[in-house]
């Protein structure tokens, strides 16, 4: 029996693969013309993880584990019984996927999500440039490293929607960040401090403007230079592999830090709060450019597609002016307990 790279969708666990003329189809996920190898190869890596939990019978199954903390065996064929059965082959140990686990804990560890919440708290209603919270910067740092992306690498093209305050479209002058002395508080840019927002796609940033129907919309694409160095927090769990990570134990709650910091770029914002509401995001961002970083990528809350924050908002050009009018806007309720 073979698996494949599709199996994990891990990215240091594909490079077991580099080598590999073995092309076939998977014995677990079912893919087809990938290339194989034997589960067997993947132990010493999975005996790592293993050792970053230990047995409660009040847990979860490893591959639970692994599936939630770290977005392995995430193939839509890869449910709990098949990712079982394939961890059993690459631990030859068809015993241990039965059991059941918990994470070992780091105690005195100032990265926890915990800690998140209280620095976040005081940004907002104690201290705004003097915090006394203890947090590990350095242990984020360290991670953010590895959530490094290259913008070009994540699309060609990228678009800003601005709502017209007539029947013209807005200029390519007017469609970029505006000055810095009529810069407004934004979710990543403090006021006064313009950073350019841009999105994947034109739904996206249509979206993000949360228009009215019949809403005229000036929409621009444009390019960025290649090489600009972009912090990923779309989806840290699925980003960083746990396989790159010297002690999982202790950064593994820092890796739920960065979860919660990527939702904090993402979750909506109250108009009557966002005064304050943006300050921790705005903090987060400050930090990530302090890390040389040129802007930071993260999930929309209202598109299909992600946005990124510019910190140099001049580096982009504008390739093409459009534009729509609002056709339809749809809503989308939840019950709140």
């Amino acid at each position: 029996m073979f698996c494949c790279p599709q199996c994990f969708d891990d990215r240091s666990i594909r490079n077991e693969w580099l080598n590999s003329d073995n092309i076939g189809i998977c014995s677990f996920c079912g893919t087809s013309s990938e290339s194989l190898i034997h589960p067997y190869v993947l132990k010493s890596k999975f005996e790592i993880l293993c050792d970053a939990y230990f047995l409660d019978d009040s847990g979860q199954l490893l591959v639970e584990w692994f599936k939630a903390g770290w977005g392995l065996f995430s193939h839509p064929k890869m449910d709990i019984a098949n990712a079982s059965r394939l961890l059993g082959e690459i631990l030859d140990d068809g015993n241990i996927v039965r059991k059941k686990f918990a994470p070992i804990k780091i105690a005195g560890s100032n990265s926890s999500v915990q800690g998140w919440y209280q620095l976040k708290e005081e940004l907002k209603h104690t201290n705004r440039f003097f915090i006394s919270s203890k947090f590990d910067f350095n242990t984020i740092k360290k991670l953010i490293s590895l959530l490094e992306v290259e913008v070009n690498d994540l699309s060609a093209h990228w678009y800003r929607a601005r709502i017209q305050t007539d029947s013209e479209p807005f200029t390519k002058e007017h469609m970029l960040a505006p000055p810095a002395k009529l810069a407004s508080h934004g979710r990543a840019n403090p006021a006064g401090i313009p950073y350019l927002y841009i999105a994947s796609d034109e739904e996206t940033a249509a979206s993000e403007l949360r228009p009215h129907t019949g809403d005229l919309m000036t929409i621009v694409k444009l390019n960025v230079p290649r090489g600009l160095k972009l912090v990923d927090l779309r989806d840290p769990r699925k980003t960083i592999s746990p396989f790159e990570l010297e002690d999982i134990s202790e950064l593994r709650n820092t890796v739920e830090v960065l979860v919660k910091l990527g939702e904090e770029l993402t979750r909506p914002v109250l108009r009557h709060s966002a005064a304050y509401d943006y300050v921790p995001s705005q903090f987060l961002c400050e930090f990530i450019k302090n890390c040389d970083f040129d802007g930071v990528c993260y999930r929309s809350s209202v598109g299909t597609g992600f946005n990124v924050a510019l910190f140099k908002p001049d580096l982009a050009n504008i390739t093409e002016v459009m534009s729509y009018v609002t056709n339809r806007v749809t809503v989308e309720m939840v019950v709140v307990n």
